[in-house]
């Protein structure tokens, strides 16, 4: 076998088992699939385990994905590491598609493929490393006006998918060549949660290996499934992540100032994210009181 499919769960019962079911299909070769829970309460890591070519490695406490991820790992020898979702579906033969599209970018160290939602929108899973113009802009605009020319950029939102180098791909589906994933020390375990990918992407290109997508190969990609309930916990781990990824990349004395105007634009956005999420959920439940 010549690829680890890891799966990172966490109360995914509801999804796990399509992913398991899609694994088979997605390439002419076995698979193995190791499913690292973080502490779910719904019996699906065990369920899991009972089925031929799947195990289990259960993590006294939450590691955060990264962390998990890197377990699931450890455990094998495979040269090709995909690292998925349980709410991810492959399609038939995606997996090959994406050794298909290595073998013509020899120096890929990461490859993503086209992620579809489940209605067959486009997810922008290929972007680029996100500049500080980007990202304020992005960060600033992308709720009120989401077709600005920040966002656009930064998610590569126009144009049809090409397959080449990118700046990093998605997290949520990505095949990583091991000797590339063990020379830059894996996911950095300091993210609990969002921005590993991009880290870890950003690594790679920075060891000599190419980051590309992949368009041939396409898989489905629910989202949220372990976010919805706890959004405010979310929300938090995804402004820590954000400042702990651009503290790292300006780091030193000479870079303080910057730090200190980032990580109080983010923590006034966080707030912000508070205020729009809860308005959200007042409409949701005025509509329904309507009905």
């Amino acid at each position: 076998m010549s690829v680890l499919a890891v799966t990172v769960t966490y109360d995914s019962g509801g999804h796990l088992p399509a992913f398991l079911d899609s694994v088979p299909a997605a390439s002419v070769e076995p698979i193995a699939v190791t499913v690292v829970d973080n502490g779910s309460h719904d019996g699906a890591p065990q369920r899991a385990a009972e089925r031929a070519g799947v195990s289990l490695t259960v993590n006294e406490a939450n590691l955060g994905y990264g962390a998990a991820a890197n377990v699931g790992a450890r455990g094998g020898d495979e040269p090709w590491i995909l690292v998925a979702n349980p709410d991810i579906v492959l399609t038939p033969g995606s997996v090959d598609a994406l050794l298909q599209t290595a073998d013509r970018w020899p120096q890929a160290g990461a490859l993503g493929p086209v992620i579809h939602t489940p209605d067959g929108m486009l997810y922008p899973s290929s972007r680029q490393i996100p500049s500080i113009g980007r990202g304020i802009g992005h960060a600033v605009f992308g709720w009120i006006w989401p077709a600005n020319p920040w966002t656009a950029a930064y998610r590569r939102e126009r144009g049809d998918p090409v397959e080449g180098p990118t700046g990093w791909v998605s997290g949520s589906c990505l095949l990583v060549r091991r000797e590339a994933f063990e020379r830059v020390g894996g996911f950095d375990e300091g993210y609990f949660m969002y921005f590993e990918d991009l880290d870890l992407c950003e690594r790679i290109a920075k060891a000599g290996w190419q980051v590309v997508y992949a368009p041939a190969a396409v898989v489905v990609h629910e989202g949220g499934h372990s976010t919805t309930s706890r959004r405010d916990a979310m929300a938090r781990a995804h402004h820590r992540s954000a400042y702990r990824y651009l503290a790292t990349r300006y780091p030193g004395p000479r870079h303080l100032p910057l730090r200190m105007v980032l990580g109080l634009g983010l923590w006034g956005r966080y707030h912000l994210s508070k205020l729009v999420t809860a308005i959200e959920i007042g409409r949701r439940t005025r509509r329904k009181v309507l009905r």
